[in-house]
């Protein structure tokens, strides 16, 4: 199996059939990729929704999973536990990808270069209708430039696992840190960027569609004293990362990192 594509779901809503269906329009070979979907926390009526949805698209490789433990990084880990692939690709349930942009991805990537993609931001139900997105701005800025390392634009595409390739290799053992309810994910590319030697970037034909939701996990507001406790914990797991392992992680790397669990 070349690619395990990652799709952990909570409480899902019609996006999640736009994110499916998106999957399954993949230009990629349906025999080379598998999807793996983990539902977390409350099970109906969503699991038989699902079911139903892979029942209809039997000729696509599903691994399916629910799970009473919630939590994206928990669900993200059950996926990465099972995934048969050599390399790996998340997405979020509410966004979408292009047609072509597994077939792009898999062509630049490589054990230890992790290839990147077009992002383009969206408010929901306005897809025709780009926002502007400071990881699209980067990514201009590196195909024009021809960045191959992690420079400072590069890394913005280093908050997330999202719009990306990532060789198994790379990941190994490592996953994502499930303590954390915010910042998880930029620091769990943190902890696999020891592997990673480079990066390539796809033609603008391979999208990763950022839908903006006011609800969605991310844009949800915290008191304020989980804000700061949280930071404090983030702040403390980068540096446990960096100095076990000094000179396997790049040091700039590990201060953009601490200043942005800062913000």
């Amino acid at each position: 199996m070349k690619i395990s594509l990652i799709i952990p779901t909570f409480r899902p809503q019609s996006y999640l059939w736009e994110c499916l269906d998106s999957v399954y329009a993949q230009t990629f070979s349906k025999a080379e990729f598998e999807v793996i979907i983990v539902l977390n926390g409350c099970k109906e009526p969503y699991d038989s929704q699902i079911k139903a949805w892979i029942q209809a698209h039997d000729d696509l490789n599903v691994q399916y999973i629910q799970t009473d433990v919630g939590g994206v990084s928990n669900a993200r880990n059950v996926a990465l536990d099972i995934a048969k692939g050599n390399y790996v690709a998340f997405v979020d349930d509410d966004d979408i990808i292009s047609p072509c942009y597994l077939q792009e991805l898999y062509d630049l990537a490589s054990p230890d270069t992790v290839s990147l993609c077009y992002p383009y931001a969206f408010d929901d139900g306005k897809l025709d209708e780009q926002l502007p997105y400071r990881i699209t701005n980067a990514y201009d800025y590196c195909v024009t430039k021809g960045c191959r390392h992690l420079s400072s634009k590069v890394r913005k595409f280093f908050s997330g696992p999202c719009m990306k390739l990532i060789a198994m290799s790379i990941i190994q053992h490592r996953r994502f840190d499930a303590r954390f309810k915010n910042g998880e994910d930029s620091l769990f590319m943190f902890l696999i960027s020891d592997k990673i030697k480079n990066v390539a970037f796809t033609s603008k034909n391979a999208i990763y569609y950022r839908r903006i939701r006011e609800n969605s996990a991310c844009t949800r507001k915290r008191r304020r004293y989980e804000i700061v406790l949280n930071k404090l914990k983030m702040i403390r797991a980068y540096s446990v990362i960096y100095w076990r392992s000094p000179k396997k992680y790049d040091f700039l790397f590990y201060v953009t990192r601490l200043l942005g669990a800062l913000k």
